[in-house]
């Protein structure tokens, strides 16, 4: 059963910015556009499993800092080779001033 988990204070995460997330020996990538919206996807690259919080967001997009292989982070939409395998996307929101994931 999927329940929302608590990542962190809303303000620890910069608009534009993505940190590593690890809950139930998973690795989770958590977004924040530039408007401050959340995001969460799958941490690891699909293409060499390289975590994505050390790589660059642009817009709505991560940019994998081993190959700059790029996926959308609203949708997990693979948009730039090497990547061609989605990531899986995670519902997020904000609540009390804390960004909080569906998993």
């Amino acid at each position: 059963m999927a329940e929302w988990v608590d990542v962190c204070a809303l303000d620890e995460l910069d608009p534009e910015d993505v940190m590593r997330f690890d809950h139930g020996g998973r690795v989770y990538a958590v977004y924040r556009s530039e408007n401050g919206t959340p995001y969460a996807t799958d941490g690891l690259c699909t293409h060499e499993h390289v975590c994505l919080a050390d790589g660059l967001v642009l817009g709505e997009e991560i940019e994998c800092p081993k190959h700059n292989g790029r996926f959308n982070i609203r949708t997990g939409a693979a948009l730039r080779a090497p990547v061609s395998v989605p990531l899986a996307t995670y519902p997020a929101r904000i609540s009390a001033g804390r960004i909080e994931i569906l998993i």
